[in-house]
């Protein structure tokens, strides 16, 4: 059911929560792009810097994990870190199987330059935190509950 006591239609665009989901997702892109153009990140660029910000020093696996990305897809993404000079990569000499994820310098300080973006979204969003940050939750449960789903 739908908040006014509707249901759901699976034919009426604007019923669709995947729809209000994957059009929220392109408005946080068009608030994000400016912020991120700043940076020159795009941004899957932004999330992996935003992982290695919260933990340097991680696998490839160990990233994939965490930002929901297939080797094939964070592979490139690191490649161009890399080429920016903000990330370097190595083979862990204790298993040259596992290849880690560093910060450079570079990629340490633009992390400076990064320190508003998220209260320039939360702002954007233009609703309370503890109202985001319920919503946050409610859309992780959303998603586990659908990769469950999916097998």
């Amino acid at each position: 059911m739908s908040g006014d006591g509707k249901s759901f239609s699976a034919y009426d665009v604007g019923d669709m929560l995947c729809f209000a989901i994957y059009s929220a997702g392109h408005a946080f892109n068009r608030v994000y792009k400016p912020l991120l153009d700043r940076l020159d990140l795009t941004y899957p660029q932004f999330l992996v810097m935003v992982a290695l910000w919260a933990g340097d020093d991680q696998t490839v696996g160990g990233l994939g994990d965490k930002l929901l990305l297939e080797s094939s897809t964070l592979t490139p993404l690191l490649k161009r870190l890399e080429t920016m000079g903000l990330v370097s990569r190595r083979r862990d000499p204790a298993d040259e199987r596992q290849v880690r994820v560093r910060l450079t310098a570079a990629g340490k300080a633009l992390k400076a330059r990064a320190r508003d973006i998220p209260r320039c979204i939360i702002d954007a969003a233009g609703m309370p935190e503890d109202t985001l940050r319920r919503l946050r939750a409610d859309i992780v449960k959303l998603r586990e509950n659908l990769l469950q789903a999916s097998g």
